[in-house]
């Protein structure tokens, strides 16, 4: 196969207040607004751009798996359980509504975060080691 994908470049999260949910990830994540309109806000961070896009109410990226479980679809990772452990508190002190660190029975540790609208994501301990190998001055 001459063409490959070689990474994900956007992901979009439906929000419901534009202005608020850009401020908040700005400002509780670190992320770079670069582009902001009626309908849409470009934040860039984590290595890829996210695309917030006003949605209406109850609307989130989160889906349930085939035993009701609720699931996020997007992971974070950091580089270490350290890593971990720190940005767990940081989050807590910015209070960003967190789960608990815990173990999944696979390499690593995870937790879980939400937004302002209930989109549910994952922090993951394990930096892959492609990506070390790839952006060395982490």
């Amino acid at each position: 196969m001459s063409g490959k994908l070689l990474r994900v470049g956007t992901t979009y999260i439906p929000v419901t207040d534009l202005e608020l949910s850009s401020e908040w990830y700005v400002n509780k994540l670190g992320a770079e607004l670069s582009y902001k309109d009626e309908d849409k806000a470009i934040l860039n961070f984590a290595n890829q751009s996210i695309f917030l896009v006003k949605s209406k109410k109850n609307q989130s990226a989160n889906f349930y798996d085939i035993y009701g479980e609720e699931r996020f679809s997007l992971t974070f990772e950091v580089d270490g359980l350290n890593a971990l452990i720190a940005i767990h508190k940081d989050f807590t002190e910015k209070e960003i509504k967190v789960g608990e660190i815990e173990s999944r029975g696979h390499a690593g540790k995870n937790f879980v975060f939400y937004d302002l609208d209930c989109n549910k994501f994952d922090v993951w301990s394990e930096l892959s080691q492609s990506f070390k190998e790839k952006f060395p001055l982490l």
